[in-house]
């Protein structure tokens, strides 16, 4: 078959619309269809990477997120760490433009009007859409810590959200007296990456080991159990012999109050004094997704598992943090994966093209010690309203050195990939 250009297909579309000989995604556009993205980070870029590449210019997409430079949330722990240098985990949104043709828009959304399905940003324009995706990531409870606010994330980094946080969250730590105390407040399920807050910790201590050997770390769980506990568990005791204390609410009884000005952490049964302190409060979907009541009662977006389409508005798909993706844990890795499944959903039903059923998958790495690193993953598939798992895998305690060392390889292959994925 021959091919004709894009002009010459365009000059065939405007002058065979008025018979209605063109499909019918085509005749509900006859001008090009447009796709607002709200966010830039895993979910937000890479869906508007591959609408606009898969779609061959049949597609106008628009990208709005506020950071001309996204820096990672996931990979911030290994800059804690001091396996990574900051820059590294920058990226810029230039690629996406030029490469693509993608409208980069560094602005906030303060509204959605549904039913006229535009988008308000701060600057008071209006953009229309036919389909919005909304990867807005998380928000904060943070009346769920007694006694934090925002404005205390200063004193105790919450740095549970791309951006500078970790910077002070590391001066902070290194800053520590000798022998000093480091408090973790750990979130209440759910939350971002679950084993976050572990990998974190093993961070600190690999931070403070060298400089800080006494130093004591200890983490305020309200949750009985978290992801991955024996390997981390089985990993603190291996690196960082006693250091490393977890205390469950069942234990020190729930959280009571903080006093961000001495840093005092009171319990039901006992009080805690730190040098440092990170908190991380209970979380909920992005606040636009609420302001545009896409949540449920759990603060979260429901989600239809096929498409990622809002259950509230099936021109709304939300991608990353802020769904309800069931068994998917909240993870930079699920996010991506989500993009492409309404990626191709989005490219049907705008353009007609072939829809492949959904597919899923995830995989979080962690890093506990030097080349040692850890993994839990799944394949998923859409099941009966939500999002099941098709298979499981999960590191095991008493690897092999050798093989704990090719898996954090393979993270920093996965990060490299994974950003170039989103990025270029």
């Amino acid at each position: 078959m021959s091919r004709i250009s894009r002009r010459t297909f365009n000059r065939l579309v405007a002058s065979t619309a008025a018979t209605a000989t063109i499909s019918a995604p085509f005749v509900a556009h006859a001008a090009k269809p447009t796709v607002v993205v709200v966010g830039g980070g895993a979910g937000g870029a890479t869906a508007a990477r591959y609408i606009a590449m898969d779609s061959g210019g049949a597609i106008n997409v628009v990208l709005i997120e506020p950071s001309k430079r996204y820096y990672s949330c996931f990979f911030s722990n290994l800059y804690l760490g001091g396996f990574r240098d900051y820059e590294s985990l920058g990226h810029g949104y230039r690629a996406l433009a030029v490469d693509h043709g993608i409208n980069v828009i560094h602005d906030w959304v303060t509204g959605i009007d549904r039913p006229g399905k535009s988008v308000t940003l701060s600057s008071g324009a209006k953009i229309s859409y036919d389909r919005l995706v909304l990867s807005p990531g998380i928000d904060f409870k943070y009346d769920s810590v007694p006694g934090y606010s925002a404005a205390s994330a200063s004193i105790a980094p919450h740095a549970y959200k791309s951006g500078t946080q970790v910077q002070l969250l590391k001066a902070k730590t290194e800053a520590m007296k000798q022998g000093g105390v480091f408090v973790m407040v750990a979130p209440p399920n759910p939350y971002r990456c679950p084993p976050g807050p572990y990998e974190r910790i093993s961070m600190i201590a690999s931070l403070l080991k060298p400089k800080n050997p006494t130093a004591k770390i200890i983490i305020l769980d309200p949750k009985e159990k978290f992801s991955k506990q024996t390997l981390f568990q089985s990993g603190w005791d291996a690196h960082y012999p006693g250091m490393v204390e977890w205390i469950p609410a069942s234990v020190s009884g729930p959280l009571e109050s903080v006093d961000l000005e001495t840093l005092s952490f009171k319990t039901d049964l006992e009080n805690f004094k730190a040098d440092a302190a990170n908190i991380i409060p209970a979380q909920v979907a992005g606040r636009i997704a609420h302001q545009a009541e896409l949540v449920d009662k759990s603060g979260w977006c429901p989600i239809n598992p096929e498409s990622m389409q809002s259950t509230f508005d099936d021109n709304i798909h939300v991608v990353g943090d802020s769904s309800i993706a069931a068994a998917m844990p909240k993870s930079a890795f699920s996010a991506n994966s989500q993009a492409k499944v309404v990626a191709n959903h989005v490219r049907h039903a705008l353009t007609g093209s072939r829809e492949f059923p959904a597919r899923y998958n995830n995989t979080c790495w962690s890093l506990i010690g030097k080349d040692d690193g850890v993994k839990v993953g799944a394949s998923y598939k859409p099941g009966d309203g939500k999002i099941e798992p098709t298979s499981k895998f999960i590191s095991k305690p008493g690897e092999d050195a050798e093989l704990r060392k090719k898996t954090y390889e393979e993270s920093l292959a996965w990060y490299a990939n994974l950003t170039a994925d989103m990025f270029s």
